[in-house]
Formats: structure tokens, C-alpha cells, sequence
């Protein structure tokens, strides 16, 4: 079979794998822990399922404008204005079926084959082959000081003339860093004196712990006109635990949102009436589970760091933000698709292997379950890695003996 090279490049989603590998194994009854997924257990709100089913009842489920619904354009305009003190114009906002969609309509609005885009390691798993499919090359940026946060120094050192883009996750996928204020500042300083566009993947940033706060990229921003490279991303997926629906959108200047909405139009027409009227809901409607899912979350992680602290040779940052952990698990395993194999084979916990965020000997771990999974799941990890720990366990009623070293 014929199949494009583009094709051949890209690999599949390793968390997507996992969910569905997750499934499998609970459809057969085995009593798997999903330490890998990326999505809160909290309901999604009642505003926003509302919403969707007075407009289901309604009857009148059509195609909507490709670049999102007059209705769901005013409620982010409001929500922008309120989180980033900026207030827009619709003809700067593109709703897309979720976040991804946006950062692939972007990427695909900017970027010549063989151009480059930079972004801090580690990263989220998509970001190399979104750029592949736009037959440009992804330039990921490992921090010289061994931390998860990077210097302008690191970013500046991999710029070129083919350099197109930055793209900035922070809080981020997979360490839950936080960047600095000051490193923000001189990222957008230099991508203003470049002439680079700047994509700021905001999807976390109110999920943020220990009284921190996300930085603002507007107070930075100094070109502020309809020239701005600026692309801020964001979504109801992961604050509204709403990650099923499938909505988030990009706020940039409007040339650039036109373009991208003729994209989009070409790919999926407009995303679907209902979801858009429940993320219209959900920004509208009541605000406040957004603060309680923040703060069950920085309790589970506060829990899980303890649980992790138990190890001997585990080495944690304590994550500022995000539902994730990154753990350095190279004492035990410096393979670390070996490792989260072992892992799901031996004690059923699954877990995502740090080479897909583009660092070995690590493995990215949830706190967005239960309080339940996250203490059996480390108790089942830290069986089968370490050789102190007895010889047996039970997972219910099944003994499982460690036959291996």
C-alpha cells in the first residue's frame, strides 16, 4: 500500500493509546490504575450540560460559521478580557473542535515547508508531528541546567533563519513548570525583534497551585496593533473538565484568524452547534468548580508527591501546576517505554513513558483521579521496582509474587 511520507512520519498519540489500552483492560475486568490520563474525573457543569440540551431539544442542530458562533465568540471575548485584561474583537477569535485543532490550524496558517518551530523540553506529545503534518521541523529546547525551566539563553542558541515559530506550554504538559514572569518577557521580547510568531498554549493556566499564578502574556506584549504574532490558545477541555466536548479556540490578529478560519472551514466546516453552546454555558454559567477542581487537584498532588517521596531513587520537581507529575525514574530503568511496559504488565498501572515528551528515564504520572488510585497505584509501582518492599502483594483477591529483578 501506498501512503505519503508525511504519513509514514507520524506516529499515534502515546496518551491516546493508553486511554484506549486502559479501556480494554477494564472491559476484560482486570483492576487496571490509569496513572497516564490527562483528564479530570469531575462531572462536567451543569450550566454547560443544560445549555447543550436546550439546544438539542430545540430540534435546530445545523452548521454553524467556521469560525465558531456569534454567542461562544462574545462569552471568550468576555473570558479573555477578564483572565488577560485585553478585550477583543470577534473578528480575533476562531473556536475549534478542542485546543489541538487550533494549534494544528495555526500551525498550518504559518508555516512553509522546512520551517521550524522551537519549544521548551519536555513537551506535549503532539506538538512534533502537528508540525510534521505541516511538513515543517519541530526544534524541541532541552534546558542546559538540567531543571524543567528553560532560559532565553537555551531558545536563543537553536534560532536560525528558518525559525517560524515558538510555541510555550505554562503551565506545562508534562512537568507542570510554570514559567517565570522574566523568561516570559524575554521570549516575547525576542520573537518581537525576530518578526516570529509566539503560540502561548494556555490550556492550564488557571489550574495552578500554591498560590502561584500563570503569567499574563499581554503584560509583556509590546506590539500591540493588528500585527501582533501573538496566538494565545485555550479551551473548556481541562478547567471545565469538559474534555469530551471537544471546544477551544485561538485569539490572534485578524488577518491571521481569517486565514486560519478558511483552514478550518476546508477541514471540519465549523465544530458542532451543541458543544459550542455548552462551552457557552460553561464560561457563562457559575464559576466555582473551576476553584474546586484546582484545589482537589493540588491536594492529589500533594498526595502523590508524598507517596513518590517513599522511593529511594525517584527524583521529583514538585509540580506549580497541571494534573501531572514528571518523575525521574532512570535509578530503577533508564528505558522508560520499558519501564511503563513493565509497569501495566506486572501491576496493571499505566503510566506515560517520558520519551514521548522528549525525555528518557522519566514517566509522566496523573493526580486527576481519585485519591483511591493515585495511593494503590505508587503502593503497585513501588512494589515492582523496589527489591525492599515484601515479596508479595494482593490486588484484591490475587497474589501476585515478584518473580523478577
Amino acid at each position: 500500500m501506498s501512503i505519503s511520507q508525511i504519513a509514514r512520519s507520524i506516529k499515534p498519540s502515546p496518551t491516546l493509546l493508553l486511554n484506549e489500552k486502559a479501556a480494554i483492560l477494564r472491559q476484560k475486568g482486570d483492576p487496571v490504575i490509569h496513572l497516564g490520563g490527562g483528564e479530570p474525573k469531575s462531572k462536567a457543569p451543569m450550566d454547560a450540560i443544560i445549555a447543550a440540551a436546550s439546544h438539542l431539544n430545540s430540534g435546530d442542530i445545523r452548521y454553524t460559521p467556521a469560525d465558531g458562533i456569534p454567542d461562544l465568540k462574545k462569552a471568550i471575548i468576555r473570558y479573555t478580557e477578564e483572565n488577560y485584561s485585553r478585550k477583543f474583537a470577534p473578528e480575533n477569535i476562531m473556536v475549534s473542535s478542542g485546543a489541538k485543532q487550533a494549534i494544528m490550524v495555526a500551525l498550518q496558517a504559518i508555516l512553509n515547508p522546512q520551517e521550524e518551530v522551537i519549544f521548551p523540553a519536555p513537551y506535549w506529545v503532539s506538538y512534533p508531528d502537528m508540525v510534521r503534518l505541516c511538513q515543517g521541523i519541530p526544534v524541541p529546547v532541552l534546558p542546559e541546567d538540567g531543571t524543567f525551566y528553560p532560559r532565553i539563553e537555551d531558545i536563543e542558541q537553536r534560532i536560525g533563519s528558518y525559525t517560524k515559530a515558538i510555541i510555550i506550554n505554562s503551565p506545562n504538559n508534562p512537568t507542570g513548570a510554570i514559567y517565570s514572569p522574566e523568561f516570559i518577557d524575554d521570549v516575547v521580547k525576542l520573537c518581537e525583534k525576530r518578526d516570529i510568531y509566539l503560540i502561548m498554549d494556555d490550556i492550564y493556566h488557571r489550574l495552578v497551585f500554591d498560590n502561584k499564578k500563570s503569567v499574563n502574556v499581554y503584560d509583556h506584549v509590546k506590539e500591540l496593533s493588528e500585527n501582533s504574532k501573538v496566538i494565545l490558545i485555550n479551551g473548556v477541555s481541562k478547567q471545565y473538565a469538559m474534555t469530551g466536548f471537544r471546544i477551544g479556540w485561538a485569539v490572534a490578529n485578524k488577518k491571521l484568524i481569517e486565514v486560519m478560519s478558511n483552514i478550518q472551514g476546508h477541514q471540519t466546516s465549523g465544530p458542532s452547534v451543541v458543544l459550542q453552546k455548552a462551552a457557552v454555558g460553561a464560561l457563562n454559567g457559575i464559576q466555582s468548580g473551576i476553584e474546586s477542581l484546582r484545589m482537589t487537584l493540588e491536594n492529589n498532588r500533594n498526595v502523590m508527591i508524598d507517596q513518590l517521596k517513599s522511593f529511594d531513587g525517584v527524583h521529583i520537581t514538585i509540580p506549580d501546576g497541571t494534573f501531572y507529575c514528571f518523575a525521574d525514574f532512570s535509578a530503577y530503568e533508564k528505558d522508560s517505554l520499558k519501564l511503563s511496559n513493565l509497569l501495566v504488565d506486572k501491576v496493571q498501572v499505566l503510566t506515560v513513558p517520558g520519551i514521548a515528551f522528549g525525555l528518557d528515564g522519566y514517566l509522566r504520572l496523573s493526580y486527576c483521579g481519585g485519591l483511591k488510585d493515585i495511593t494503590e497505584g505508587i503502593e503497585r509501582m513501588k512494589w515492582a521496582l523496589d527489591l525492599n518492599s515484601p515479596n508479595e502483594l494482593y490486588i484484591g483477591d490475587r497474589k501476585l509474587v515478584r518473580d523478577w529483578v
